[in-house]
């Protein structure tokens, strides 16, 4: 642990990247290389182990003192790899291809004004559902997002899986601006809390954009192990952190 604080540990988050799909910005990287010097940092996101090194690095591991990916699902810590959970293993194949075979008849009746590929993306310790299809270009996955904050189409596609797999032990929550994760009850963000809790951390910082309630924040935002912070951007994560930390 650091000197200055040996207790502390502070979670981000994507907010700082300004959109899922960017890359860091050379401020924010600098940013939490200093931040570093004042307690251990950590990056949790929604998305693979591939996608993160996309956005942070390819030496991501060696930049930040815990890497969660899939929301903790796949976890690095000081550089090393540590675990890895299957949500194949734990549902199953028979309800996988239930929840498989539902989503892509449901994407099949839906009419927007574009649709690319891949719509479900199979993840280690989730499933990631994109209306519109992942495959979208910069400027699609931009008009898909202002036209879902209208027409609440991932809003509308959840509540119907809600209440086709009710009773069978699935979150699904809406991150990002083109889609939503579905995984195990407990498999939200908030996994990589018992990884820290193990770890000794009597206070648990976390920032992040998404965290009224439906969005992928959500849970680790308002869990009792974290203080949490709704941030808007990357300078508002910055400017909060060095209040709190960097004076």
């Amino acid at each position: 642990f650091t000197p200055l604080h040996p207790t502390l540990c502070i979670a981000l988050s994507d907010v700082w990247l300004g959109c899922s799909c960017s890359k860091v910005t050379s401020e924010m990287a600098e940013f939490l290389q200093n931040l570093r010097k004042h307690g251990k940092v950590g990056v949790v996101g929604g998305s693979d182990f591939e996608k993160i090194k996309e956005q942070l690095g390819e030496d991501v591991v060696e930049k930040f003192d815990y890497v969660f990916a899939e929301n903790g699902l796949v976890a690095y810590r000081d550089g090393t790899f540590l675990c890895k959970e299957s949500i194949h293993a734990h549902l199953g194949e028979d309800l996988l291809q239930d929840l498989i075979n539902y989503c892509l008849s449901y994407i099949a009746k839906l009419n927007l004004p574009k649709k690319r590929g891949t719509f479900i993306e199979f993840r280690n310790g989730m499933l990631n559902v994109s209306p519109i299809g992942r495959n979208c270009s910069q400027e699609e996955r931009i008009e898909f997002f202002e036209l879902d904050k209208r027409e609440h189409f991932r809003e509308t596609f959840v509540a119907k899986l809600q209440e086709r797999f009710k009773g069978k032990g699935l979150t699904f929550s809406i991150g990002g601006q083109i889609s939503f994760d579905v995984f195990p009850n407990g498999w939200d963000k908030t996994y990589c809390l018992g990884i820290l809790e193990k770890d000794g951390f009597s206070k648990i910082y976390f920032f992040g954009d998404k965290t009224v309630q439906g969005g992928n924040d959500y849970e680790i935002y308002t869990d009792t192990r974290t203080i949490g912070y709704s941030v808007t951007s990357p300078n508002d994560t910055m400017r909060i952190c060095r209040e709190l930390f960097m004076q």
